[in-house]
This record gives C-alpha cells, structure tokens and sequence, in this order.
C-alpha cells in the first residue's frame, strides 16, 4: 500500500510557476512509475507528466511540453512537478499516483493522491 499527498497547489497569475510535490508513504518507492495527472472542472482527468523508477525517463503531454519539469527523489520519496509560464487552462485539480505494474508509461495507475488545487488567473 502507498498513500500519496500532494502539496504546493495555489493561486497564480499567468506567466507564473509552480512546484508540486508528492511525498509517498512507504519504502519501497524506487520501485513505482510516478506520474501527475490533472482534471480541470466539467473535463475529464488528463494526463501531465510521468517519470520512470530512477529517473532515466521522462514523459509529457504536448500541452505542457517545454513548460512543466517532472522530478524524483527517491531519497526523500518524493515527486514534483515544476510548472513554469502557468495559462489560464492550466487551472485544475492536480494529483500525483503510483504505479508498480513495471510499465514505463502505464496505462492504468495503482495508488492516487487526493489532489490540489491550481489556479491560473489572467
């Protein structure tokens, strides 16, 4: 079992950044893809970012592409996203989960943290 708990969410305005992190329970943490994910009101959940067990890889969606950075430290067992030049429609829910399936991009993702918010105003 990992319980996940995001923090960093808040108010910002637009061209402004951002760093989330996600602190997991647990010692074996190296051993999960984490990822964040983000679900703005009336969309549906979409994916952001997601790096692999040590670091090696990374992958993002083209809408924050060249904007967001994702990190580990396996260290401290944690996740962050670093958002840079923050939009308007960045504004959402953001969650981190894990998962240990030993996929390095899964599709589906074990454990979800209970989100925090981000908004971007203009």
């Amino acid at each position: 079992q990992v319980q996940l708990v995001e923090s960093g969410g808040g108010l910002v305005q637009a061209g402004g950044s951002l760093r989330l992190s996600c602190a997991a329970s647990g010692r074996t943490f190296s051993r999960y893809v984490m990822g964040w994910f983000r679900r703005a009101p009336g969309k549906d959940r979409e994916f952001v970012a997601a790096i692999t067990w040590r670091g090696v890889s990374t992958y993002y969606a083209d809408s924050v592409k060249d904007r967001f950075t994702i990190s580990r430290d396996n260290a401290k067992n944690t996740v962050y996203l670093q958002m840079n030049v923050l939009k308007p429609e960045d504004t959402a829910v953001y969650y981190c989960a894990a998962d240990g399936g030993g996929k390095a991009l899964p599709v589906k993702y074990d454990y979800w943290g209970q989100g925090t918010q981000v908004t971007v105003s203009s």
